[in-house]
């Protein structure tokens, strides 16, 4: 159901490219991540999400790097 599509859109994709999004995959888990220590330090949302923009600048749109949810 959902891998179809992606498999569709990999395979229009070179090596390099793939490579590309499988780094770019990465690093926003790793900014995900970063957002979640974060906020289990105690840290506040606000300062919490201005690390997460930072650490997503470059890689994501968008103000919360690829990820709303509702609250």
């Amino acid at each position: 159901m959902f891998a179809a599509p992606l498999v569709q859109a990999q395979a229009q994709h070179t090596s390099k490219e793939t490579k590309e999004d499988i780094q770019r995959h990465r690093a926003l888990a790793a900014a995900h991540e970063g957002a979640a220590k974060c906020l289990e330090s105690g840290k506040s949302e606000d300062v919490c999400l201005k690390e997460l923009q930072a650490a997503c600048k470059g890689i994501a749109v968008g103000k919360y790097c690829g990820m709303k949810h509702a609250h």
